[in-house]
């Protein structure tokens, strides 16, 4: 049996960084742009995750839920970047 899941020290710090931005954003339409980010970032995710599966596994593309990124048959999908407007982001 693998190991669990876990975050590395550097995901940590970054998803308190995201939460520190999110609970100062106080508009509504730079809150529904970083959910959308979020969201495509998290599909993305989904997909790079199957391609690594299909790849290891040497199996076909899944059909039940198609390809959750909208990525070719046998292509990494590219890394998405966050970008969160506000002067105290960086």
């Amino acid at each position: 049996m693998s190991e669990p899941l876990a975050l590395t020290l550097g995901q940590k710090f970054e998803l308190e960084r995201m939460t520190r931005v999110i609970d100062s954003t106080g508009d509504a339409q730079s809150l529904r742009g970083l959910a959308k980010q979020l969201l495509q970032a998290w599909q993305t995710q989904r997909a790079a995750t199957e391609w690594m599966m299909r790849q290891q596994l040497g199996s076909p593309p899944s059909r039940l839920g198609g390809s959750a990124g909208g990525t070719e048959a046998g292509k990494l999908p590219v890394k998405q970047e966050f970008s969160v407007a506000g002067p105290d982001v960086l």
